[in-house]
């Protein structure tokens, strides 16, 4: 499991010292884990930008994990379809568009790949239990994505 954390999630328990024992835990000081997600308590955060209701929270073509309160900062705008799972940026879906003129018909959502996710609130997800984040929480993906047959594989909100 340590091998899946992502390197912020190993330095927060090394910063406040998790003793060894409570670190492949779902739940601990350092971050609470639904699934592949890792929510590290970010009391001081304050939105910014435009706080969502009910948002999902997804990898790829996966069920999404939805979110009670959500907001993001940064990432890059992309447009996502059953045919573009991880996202196309617009340039791409230019390109596509030029190659495949029908492709303007499909019904594209917009979404941001890349971003700094906050959630708080219920988070629940069909194959987990409900976890209720009571503070903002960072929202980070474990690493699996990292390994080489996971490269084609996006984080998108």
């Amino acid at each position: 499991m340590e091998a899946l954390k992502p390197p912020v999630v190993r330095r927060v328990q090394d910063a406040i010292e998790l003793r060894q024992r409570d670190r492949n835990r779902r739940r601990n000081e350092a971050f609470i884990r639904q699934g592949e997600w890792f929510f590290i308590p970010a009391p001081g955060f304050r939105p910014r930008g435009a706080v969502h209701r009910n948002e999902p929270l997804q990898r790829g073509a996966g069920n999404p994990h939805m979110c009670a309160y959500l907001c993001r900062a940064g990432g890059e705008t992309v447009y996502v379809h059953d045919r573009a799972p991880n996202g196309l940026t617009e340039a791409e879906r230019m390109k596509l568009f030029r190659q495949n003129p029908d492709a303007r018909n499909l019904q594209w959502r917009v979404m941001t790949r890349g971003a700094r996710v906050y959630a708080k609130g219920a988070v629940r997800h069909a194959d987990h239990a409900t976890i209720s984040l009571p503070c903002w929480h960072l929202v980070v993906l474990n690493t699996e994505t990292d390994a080489p047959a996971m490269r084609h594989v996006a984080f998108l909100d």
